[in-house]
Parts: C-alpha cells; sequence; structure tokens
C-alpha cells in the first residue's frame, strides 16, 4: 500500500501511482464515495432521538473522515480517503419523514446497486445521478447554491407543512464530499421522469424567447431536450380536461408565488410527454418489480390533485402517475416539475440582465426579476403549454338548456308574489277612476300609449336638452317591464295607472312608460 505524506500546505497526499487517483478521482470512486458518505450519515443519524425541528437545526453541518483503513467509527473501504460534511441532518430527516420515506428504504434505493450517471442537457455543469429504483435523483450543487438551498431550509420547511403536494423539487438531503482534492456537493431530489416509461418528448420550459431553441448537438441525440421555441414549432398545446387544467395552474401559480416570495428566478419546468398510443419501454427485470413510484406526493398526478381523496392503490398502474393528455388525436401522458429554483436574483444575475437586455429586447430573456419572471411563466403555461379541453358540443348545450329551465322557474317564482302586490296596486288606482278609461275628453289626466308618444316627440323638438335624458329613462324603464299594447276589450284590472314623483325640480321622474301628465284641451 501506498504511505501517506504531507505537503508543504499540510495536505495528504499518496505516492506514485494512487497520486493521479488522488488529485482527481475516478467517476467510479466517486459515485462510491457518495454512496457510502449517504449510507454513513443516515445510519448514524438513526441513533439519534426523535424530536421537534428547531431553527437551529437548519443551519447545522456535521463534518466526518473516513480513512480507507477504517477507524473507531466509520467502517473501512475500498474508496480514496475523503470527508464528509452533511448539511442541516435532522431538518432533512423531517421531510423524509413527511413524504413517507422510511430510512431503510432511504439506504436501499441509494447503496444497493451503483447509480445510474445521466446525461446533462443544460447550461451548468452539474452532474446527475440516478438511483437503480427510478426513485431518486442526485444531482451535484455549485457551493453558492448549497448554500441557498441552506438559508432557503426555514422557509421551504414551512411550505412543506402547509402543502405536501406541490410541483416544487422535493430535498432529501445536501451533502459535500472532499476526495483527494476534489469537492463535490450533490442535493438528493425527487426523479420527474421515471426511466420505465418512454419519453417520446423531452422539453426544459421557461417561457422565454431568447436562445429558447435546442442545439444541434443536443438534437442529435437519441433522447433530445428540446426549449420554448421547439415546442411552439412540434406542438400547438396539450389540452388537458377542466378540472386537471384547473388543478394544474392553481399549483404552478401557488409554486411560482412561493418561488417569487423567495426572490427565486431562472427556474424552468421540466416536462416528458408519452403518447400512449406508441410501444411502452421494454422493461427488464429492473422495472419488473416496480410498478410506480413509492414516495408520497412524488407522481405528477399526486402533486396536482390537492383537494382530490386519494385513490386506492393499484396493483398494476402502467401510468406510473402520469397526467392524461391530448394532442391533436393522441393519447398523451404527461410527467412535469419544477427544477433549477437554486438560482436567487443576486447581484450577479442583474448584472447579467442587464447585459443581455442591451443586446436583444429585456422582455424575452430568461434572467429577469422574480415578479415579472413569475408571471411570463406562468402566462406561457396556461396559455400556450397547456390548454383547457371544451367539452362536447351536444353537452354544452343540453346544460345550458337545463340552466335556463331552471333559471326560469325560479324568475316566475320569484316574480309572482310580486305580480300579486301590483294588481291590488292597480285595482286600487281603478277605484279611484271613473267612466271610460280609453276617452281623454272625460279623463284629461289620462293619455293613451299614442298619444304619449306623439306628445313626447312633439316636447323633445321643442326641448332638445331635455330630450337625451327622457328618452335615457323611458328606454331603461321599457326595457325592465315593456308594456303590451291595450285593446278595448281588456278588462279595466290590466291598465296601469301611475302618478309622477316630484322629487325633481325640474321635471318629474316617471316610474312608467305610461304616465299621467297634466295637459289643457284645445278647443
Amino acid at each position: 500500500m501506498s504511505t501517506a505524506t504531507a505537503d508543504s500546505g499540510g495536505r495528504g497526499t499518496k505516492t506514485s501511482r494512487v497520486s493521479k487517483d488522488h488529485k482527481k478521482p475516478t467517476a467510479a470512486a466517486l459515485k462510491g464515495a457518495i454512496q457510502l458518505g449517504i449510507g454513513y450519515a443516515v445510519g448514524n443519524l438513526s441513533s439519534k432521538p426523535d424530536r421537534d425541528v428547531l431553527m437551529q437545526d437548519f443551519s447545522v453541518v456535521e463534518s466526518v473522515f473516513l480513512p480507507s483503513e477504517g477507524s473507531n467509527m466509520t467502517p473501512a473501504h475500498h474508496f480514496p480517503d475523503f470527508r464528509l460534511k452533511t448539511y442541516a441532518p435532522l431538518a432533512f430527516r423531517y421531510f423524509r419523514e413527511l413524504f413517507g420515506i422510511k430510512p431503510d428504504d432511504y439506504l436501499y434505493s441509494i447503496c444497493n446497486e451503483p447509480l445510474i450517471e445521466l446525461s446533462n442537457s443544460g447550461a451548468s455543469s452539474s452532474w446527475f445521478y440516478l438511483t437503480s429504483d427510478d426513485e431518486f435523483i442526485i444531482k451535484t450543487v455549485q457551493h453558492k447554491e448549497a448554500e441557498f438551498l441552506q438559508k432557503l431550509l426555514p422557509g421551504y420547511y414551512m411550505n412543506l407543512n402547509q402543502n405536501p403536494r406541490t410541483l416544487l423539487p422535493k430535498f432529501y438531503g445536501l451533502y459535500c464530499i472532499q476526495c483527494g482534492g476534489v469537492t463535490v456537493r450533490v442535493v438528493v431530489m425527487n426523479n420527474v421522469l421515471p426511466r420505465a416509461m418512454k419519453m417520446h418528448y423531452k422539453y426544459d420550459l421557461k417561457g422565454s424567447s431568447y436562445k429558447r431553441r435546442a442545439s444541434r448537438k443536443e438534437r442529435s441525440k437519441s433522447s433530445p431536450t428540446f426549449k420554448d421555441l421547439d415546442f411552439q414549432e412540434m406542438h400547438e398545446g396539450l389540452y388537458l380536461d377542466p378540472d386537471t387544467y384547473n388543478a394544474m395552474m392553481k399549483t404552478l401559480q401557488r409554486d411560482c408565488r412561493v418561488l417569487e416570495s423567495f426572490k427565486i428566478m431562472d427556474y424552468s419546468l421540466l416536462l416528458g410527454i408519452h403518447v400512449s398510443d406508441r410501444k411502452l419501454l421494454g422493461r427488464g427485470s429492473r422495472c419488473d418489480s416496480k410498478r410506480g413510484q413509492k414516495v408520497l406526493y412524488s407522481t405528477a398526478l399526486e402533486s396536482i390533485q390537492g383537494n382530490v381523496k386519494d385513490p386506492d392503490p393499484v396493483a398494476d398502474d402502467d401510468t406510473f402517475g402520469g397526467i392524461p393528455a391530448k394532442h391533436k388525436d393522441e393519447n398523451l401522458l404527461i410527467f412535469l416539475g419544477i427544477i433549477d429554483i437554486l438560482q436567487s436574483y443576486r447581484f450577479i444575475k442583474k448584472v447579467e440582465h442587464s447585459w443581455k437586455a442591451l443586446v436583444h429586447d429585456g422582455d424575452t430573456v430568461s434572467v429577469h426579476r422574480p415578479g415579472f419572471y413569475a408571471d411570463r411563466f406562468l402566462k406561457f403555461m396556461g396559455a400556450t403549454v397547456f390548454k383547457k379541453m371544451h367539452p362536447l358540443r351536444g353537452t354544452s348545450s343540453k346544460r345550458k338548456r337545463n340552466s335556463l329551465h331552471a333559471g326560469k322557474s325560479a324568475s316566475q317564482e320569484f316574480l309572482s308574489p310580486q305580480k300579486e302586490k301590483k294588481e291590488e296596486k292597480k285595482a286600487q288606482s281603478m277605484d279611484n277612476l271613473d267612466g271610460n278609461f280609453y276617452s281623454s275628453s272625460k279623463h284629461p289626466d289620462l293619455l293613451p300609449k299614442s298619444a304619449l308618444s306623439f306628445e313626447s316627440t312633439q316636447n323633445d323638438e321643442k326641448d332638445p336638452e331635455n330630450s337625451e335624458d327622457r328618452r335615457a329613462s323611458s328606454s331603461t324603464i321599457a326595457l325592465d317591464d315593456p308594456l303590451q299594447p291595450l285593446s278595448r276589450s281588456q278588462s279595466d284590472s290590466e291598465l296601469d295607472v301611475y302618478l309622477p314623483h316630484t322629487d325633481s325640480p325640474r321635471r318629474p321622474s316617471w316610474s312608467r312608460s305610461l304616465v299621467l301628465r297634466p295637459s289643457v284641451r284645445k278647443n
């Protein structure tokens, strides 16, 4: 075995061939160190008693050194020596319990089999690893992102307590591995796109248009990730039934407001589309024992149905919690989640937005202030990406007829007592009148409808200033209660007689289109 020596800086180095490995650990050694470190941290946490999460628990960082030969506290291993840092272990244990993740299941998923390395289609230099059972994604993050996540934890804790059903990333652990002069920080999250389901299309959507098209290199991949402009060209929108659309937009709106309150921007919606009419991905031994994800609220359908009762577990569910949708004549299952939320609108992002705004339209670039970014993101998702499926025309007409019939019946029931009162008032008015109601010579105060129209026309010509007011009042009253033309065969109780109200000093205001007005008989 090679011996360890100390350099002038006090760092441990290895001689001969192993020194190269210590300068840059191999990918296999790094994956093994991550698995071993997480396994040690979770196992060590089981000895600590359960208690409520306190404010200081969010800022705790535990550090332990794991030499390859082992120690009294650590197991021996065949990887290079490394140091493990665990961030906020008690807080993350609470998050795992909130989503129903037992320590044994968490360890089995991460440590049982080698991690699967995934390609990175984004602009960041992050590495992605997937657990063999499709449950968890392990992503490398930068120092600033890890720092920001730790500051975010108290607010994240509060949000998850209020609403565990969310499309935001679900964080299950934050760790740092220092191995051979290389420092790697990793975060364990939920897996949005199950590998057991073939994704015929994948999109990374931000709601912006500046440089939002997949590169030629990305398009040449077997499973490329397209962007906003590609979506508008390839899909005219994904149609959801009204209830699903409303639940989707409500969840997105709530999540965007949470991100805005944390001053977070530049996040994306990762969208996977499976066309149900096409062939499923051939399931191997890895997928035979897995029928959907086991973590609570981890599927797309569970994440948006906050008010829907939990369905009974299905023994053989081939949808994997996908959301049903349609595009033209194709039946789809969509999988989605908000990703890359560890970008705050710090000084460097403000500079980036200002620089891009100089060379392009500032409202179309991805980097923008959090409030504007959230509004643009929601508008794009609600109008371009997701669309509400309209019900069948026959069903709509039938509902409309039923609603009109119900409204008519209700209005008749409401108006019937009013009609009785009106008839009583009419009878009282009729008792005070004698003779022929249709003769203006006997009763000069009573004018027939034709005379009213003629006199109103003459008055409008003589007094143009007041004609507009009278027309407006008359038209409004006529719409409220139109009168039918009177005939001599009608009974006396069918005639309405109304006296003017003298509220206005200028002229009386009339309550109906049939008016009693003093007139002078011309000889």
